[in-house]
This record gives C-alpha cells, sequence and structure tokens, in this order.
C-alpha cells in the first residue's frame, strides 16, 4: 500500500472516532510528530561550507580528535 493509500485510510478511520481522549491523543502525536520532522530537515549547505567541513574532519582526525565506535557504544550502552 502506498503512502497516499495509508493516509486515506487512517483519515477515514480517523473521521468514525467518537472520543474526544482519543482525538486529542492524536492532537499530541501529530505536533510531536511535526516536531520531529521540522528537527529533522537538513539544513542545505553550499559547496564551500561543505568543503570546509570536510577540512576540518580530516584536520580533527590527523589530531587524533574522534573517538572510536568502541568509545562510543560503551560510552551510551550502559
Amino acid at each position: 500500500m502506498d503512502i497516499q493509500s495509508r493516509k486515506l485510510e487512517f483519515i477515514q478511520d480517523f473521521l468514525k472516532l467518537q472520543s474526544e481522549e482519543v482525538i486529542a491523543q492524536f492532537e499530541k502525536l501529530l505536533k510531536k510528530a511535526k516536531n520531529i520532522e521540522e528537527e529533522n530537515k537538513l539544513e542545505k549547505l553550499t559547496i564551500e561550507e561543505l568543503n570546509e567541513r570536510i577540512s576540518k574532519s580530516e584536520d580533527d582526525f590527523e589530531n587524533k580528535k574522534f573517538k572510536t565506535t568502541f568509545e562510543l557504544l560503551s560510552k551510551y550502552s550502559n
């Protein structure tokens, strides 16, 4: 089922709801989803900005300013 079909089916089911509590929960969920989508939008960078980031990353790597995957996993797995 494609996204448009899923949306239409969802809307049809939503319109059948009678509980104000359930509708309020959906409203909260929709607000949260909108916030997440906004946070996840990638900012568009120019070629120059991308090249600057690449250069800085390469410099950091050469100067050992990085953490290994193992270090990150051990830090956040506890």
